[in-house]
């Protein structure tokens, strides 16, 4: 399909995902969108995927996960597919404040990151705890950084880890 004719494909029908977020946070997406489509032609597609993580450092993602992302998506990945994806994931999840909050525990001194082992150690022993097969998937979907940081976002912590939020569902509904 070509770009013009995806792009009316993905762009139609009067979508509603705009009131999902407010301006700030539209504005946050819009941003990653821009640094995201690294040819600037309007549309995420595997090349742009491609050198995204190369810039993060991941220089050796697989075909196969790139397609897999971009199939994701009902059409060509235009700023609005691209919202309507995130409004998605973060269906049911908790606020962007409650998930700082629930971050400040782990890095009380607001340094911007985790030690990998602390976190593991405090998922595996606290609470309800991860088995070490959850934690080994947790890390591999975003794996700490050679000094053994690991460098989080809250909205990096909702995409990255989502089953952190899946068994905080979990045990919400079991209480």
């Amino acid at each position: 399909m070509s770009p013009k004719k995806a792009k009316k494909k993905t762009e139609g029908g009067g979508s509603n995902v705009f009131s999902m977020f407010d301006q700030t946070q539209i504005q946050e997406f819009k941003e990653a969108f821009t640094i995201m489509d690294q040819n600037r032609d309007g549309f995420i597609d595997k090349a742009d995927l491609r050198d995204t993580f190369a810039a993060l450092g991941r220089l050796n993602v697989k075909n196969e996960e790139l397609e897999a992302m971009v199939q994701e998506a009902p059409g060509a990945i235009n700023f609005t597919i691209f919202l309507t994806m995130f409004g998605e994931k973060l269906k049911g999840t908790d606020p962007e404040e409650t998930i700082l909050n629930a971050f400040k525990i782990f890095d009380p001194e607001g340094k911007g990151h985790i030690k990998a082992d602390y976190i593991k150690e405090m998922l595996m022993t606290q609470a309800d705890r991860f088995s070490q097969e959850e934690v080994s998937q947790m890390f591999a979907a975003f794996p700490p950084d050679v000094s053994g940081e690991t460098l989080l976002t809250s909205v990096e912590l909702l995409l990255n880890y989502p089953c952190v939020n899946e068994r905080r569902i979990e045990h919400q509904i079991n209480i």
